[in-house]
């Protein structure tokens, strides 16, 4: 076993690193490394268990104040298990990133550098570790800072209700933020009241005392999660940055830093010798191929809400998949994510009225080899971009269904309307956007989504719709349903999810007066085939007319007249352009002309127009 003198030389050349590699690059945050030295000192290279960086049994580690990256990668190297030369860091296509990314960097399960996450994450691994049936602790390193997120007090709950045992934060409570104190700086009496308020394991502790650390870290075997408040100082180590404002962010010149390396003692280091994890018999393997799916069993013809299939999908797919996992936001009974609640308990995560955390959580599920399914109301998940976001530039697989989307939920009015989600999803790096009509598509579109790499979203609606799929009709990427379709087509109708059983009808209504349409279910919004359906919309009158239960911007329209936009083909775009009211469904689809009716008369008005232009 390592003794605590060598773990101080350790946290001591770790100083010393992060200083000449920050020196090196010309930017970077030394000060907030120098105050967790002792911290990562004792975790790296004393309490926790890791071999190579995709062991499954390994202790996990979060480092949610992600600018304190330096030190992490200073760690690793001194435990020998990157080669990497810490001298390129920050430098374009070294894998020391400025903020750690696990495309670059894979010992980064997830993305850090956005403050306040890193804890959801965490938990995410933690509950993972129960899931999987295996035996790894959870550590997350906190700044104090970023305390100040509502997003942590998400998590903090959370972990309290769910009892984490194998989840150990460790707060650097360092005093000084980017421009100046923290809130409450080094009061570390009421940082203790707040998170025993809250029902967690407390230890105050001196962030700096390698005794004091290894001690608290010994006493986390509660039924409870941990946490070390570690008052600690910012530049701990260098008389001239210690407890001094002005240099977050800030890396030292040539001259400053031979000063501060005069001030870090400089000894031989000791040898390291790392704890392996031991391999967990029992664990789930889920690199095992998934049983087959059982067959749809719908009627042409039925109504059924496409936030209902949600349901039916999730059991469908937890029955053949045993690494599916259902996060939810307390809205399970109005979404149907509580399917996975009825089929098996143990699966199903309630994060209650925190979607922030929820996306956070998913996202360390997701991390740890889970298929993980999450969601809400669709308006809800603006509040989580963030999260999404990361969970994008972390590389993670996962299906976000938003429910309840759209003026056509009726009389809740239009805070409950998402009406801005699908360009939300749009503009998420790699991300995939779809949008089920059916029951059918529904199940198949789930299905798809938790099969597709990166970030899936899946938009359901709240009006029963009826099945207009057979059991059998196939859905790709990028691609498009043509659902109704002549040699005599005068534009091509686009739609989905609601509409599209609006231009259905109206297409119906029309063909009585002489006039025919095709119709079209863009039921992936991204990717999407644009030669494809130029080539299409082109043979069958050369105008699109699209309607969309959605604002103007990033919807569907901007998804059509992308396509189309450099061809010959016409555009025309039916969309909510106002603040939408209370109201009867029937009532706002008329209101925002997004009938059958009001469709007819945009068609014949479209009709006339094009003629009068020949």
């Amino acid at each position: 076993m390592i003794s605590n003198t060598d773990l101080q030389t350790l946290a001591n050349q770790l100083r010393r690193d992060v200083m000449e590699m920050t020196t090196a690059s010309k930017n970077g945050h030394p000060s907030t490394c120098m105050s967790c030295a002792e911290i990562m000192s004792v975790l790296f290279f004393s309490q926790m268990s890791y071999d190579t960086h995709d062991n499954p049994d390994n202790d996990e580690f979060v480092l949610s104040k992600g600018h304190a990256a330096p030190i992490l990668y200073a760690a690793l190297k001194r435990a020998g298990k990157i080669k990497d030369d810490l001298l390129n860091l920050r430098k374009f296509g070294n894998p020391l990133q400025g903020h750690p990314i696990p495309k670059y960097f894979p010992w980064a399960k997830v993305a850090s550098g956005s403050l306040g996450q890193g804890l959801s994450n965490g938990i995410g691994m933690a509950l993972a570790s129960t899931l999987q049936k295996r035996n790894y602790m959870t550590y997350v390193l906190l700044g104090d800072s970023e305390l100040a997120e509502g997003s942590v007090w998400e998590a903090v709950m959370f972990a309290s209700h769910y009892k984490l045992s194998n989840l150990v934060a460790i707060a650097d409570i360092n005093r000084l933020g980017q421009t100046r104190a923290t809130m409450l700086e080094h009061d570390m009496t009421t940082y203790k009241k707040r998170f025993e308020s809250f029902g967690w394991n407390v230890h105050v502790i001196d962030g700096h005392d390698i005794t004091q650390i290894k001690s608290a870290l010994s006493k986390t075997h509660y039924a409870k999660p941990t946490i070390l408040l570690a008052k600690t100082f910012k530049g701990k180590g260098v008389s001239f940055i210690e407890n001094k404002d002005g240099w977050h962010g800030r890396a030292l010149k040539a001259d400053e830093l031979q000063k501060a390396l005069d001030e870090i003692p400089e000894q031989p280091l000791p040898l390291v010798s790392i704890k392996k994890p031991h391999k967990q018999r029992n664990a789930l393997d889920f690199t095992k191929p998934s049983k087959a799916l059982p067959p749809l069993r719908y009627k042409k013809g039925e109504l059924i809400a496409t936030r209902s299939s949600y349901g039916d999908a999730i059991k469908r797919l937890a029955e053949a998949d045993s690494s599916v996992v259902v996060v939810d936001a307390e809205v399970g009974n109005s979404t149907f994510a509580n399917a996975m609640e009825v089929f098996d308990e143990s699966r199903f995560i309630e994060s209650f009225i925190a979607e922030q955390n929820m996306i956070g959580i998913s996202a360390g599920l997701s991390a740890k080899g889970q298929n993980v399914l999450c969601g809400s109301f669709a308006a809800f998940l603006t509040r989580s971009y963030d999260q999404i976001r990361m969970a994008a530039l972390s590389t993670l697989d996962l299906t976000i269904v938003g429910s309840h989307a759209g003026v056509s939920i009726g009389e809740d009015g239009a805070s409950q309307m998402g009406l801005e989600d699908l360009g939300m999803f749009k503009n998420v790096l790699g991300s995939t956007v779809l949008y089920p009509s059916d029951a059918v598509s529904a199940e198949k579109l789930i299905e798809l989504a938790t099969n597709t790499k990166g970030i899936s979203y899946v938009r359901t609606s709240r009006p029963k719709t009826p099945v207009i799929y057979s059991n059998s009709q196939s859905f790709s990427l990028g691609n498009f349903a043509v659902v109704k379709q002549s040699n005599d087509d005068i534009l091509t109708l686009v739609g989905a999810g609601v509409t599209l059983h609006e231009c259905l009808y109206a297409a119906t209504l029309l063909e009585k007066m002489g006039v025919s349409v095709a119709v079209v279910d863009c039921y992936c919004l991204k990717p999407f085939n644009e030669k494809k359906f130029a080539e299409f919309s082109r043979a069958h009158g050369g105008l699109v007319h699209v309607v969309e239960d959605n604002f103007r911007e990033g919807g569907i329209g901007e998804t059509i007249l992308h396509a189309v936009c450099n061809t010959s083909v016409l555009f025309s775009h039916q969309y909510v352009n106002s603040l939408p009211s209370s109201g009867t469904e029937k009532e706002l689809l008329g209101a925002y002309r997004l009938d059958a009716a009001s469709i007819v008369q945009d068609v014949l008005r479209l009709q006339k127009n094009t003629e009068a232009k020949k």
